[in-house]
């Protein structure tokens, strides 16, 4: 049974010239030592596999429990070791699954932290997706810790942290 399926995936992958590693890559999996405590990592996806050095698709996902104020302003931190490139004219939010406007979006390069500001502010208790479409990956793979800070409308202008999406490219 084993040999059968290790041929009918090598099989897929000749065929479709896709192969089943590339797949795997895209979803956060299973992280058992992140440093990054579990109701803490928010999950996202990779549309284009994770791959060094190649245009890719982040959809940084932000469950609706976590959503327990409105939001006014979305900031992402990255490390300093991620080199990447950000496409601020290919930014989109989208909550409940409909995007929403946004007024500004801002990379600061030199304090490694992009800025989202939609139009209205984001309800609460609404799951939030932060689509950032032609990234341009690092050249090195490792594992990156984007963190997802917000800052409520009304609220004291101090950023709030909500969690951490453990990236991984390769």
């Amino acid at each position: 049974m084993r040999r059968l399926l290790s041929t009918l995936a090598v099989t897929s992958c000749l065929l479709t010239g896709f192969s089943s590693i590339t797949w795997a890559q895209t979803l956060p999996g299973l992280i058992l030592f992140s440093g990054v405590k579990s109701e803490n990592q928010l999950p996202f996806r990779l549309d284009f596999g994770g791959q060094t050095n190649s245009t890719d698709r982040y959809i940084l996902r932000i469950p609706a429990q976590k959503m327990k104020l409105a939001v006014a302003q979305f900031a992402i931190t990255y490390p300093k070791y991620y080199k990447g490139r950000f496409d601020t004219k290919d930014i989109a939010v989208k909550v409940k699954g409909k995007k929403v406007p946004l007024a500004e979006v801002r990379w600061d390069k030199e304090g490694r932290v992009l800025e989202i500001f939609p139009q209205e502010p984001v309800p609460a208790g609404g799951k939030v997706e932060l689509i950032l479409s032609n990234v341009q990956n690092p050249a090195f793979g490792g594992v990156y810790y984007f963190n997802c800070q917000v800052l409520s409308p009304g609220d004291v202008p101090l950023l709030r942290y909500l969690g951490t999406w453990v990236l991984s490219i390769s």
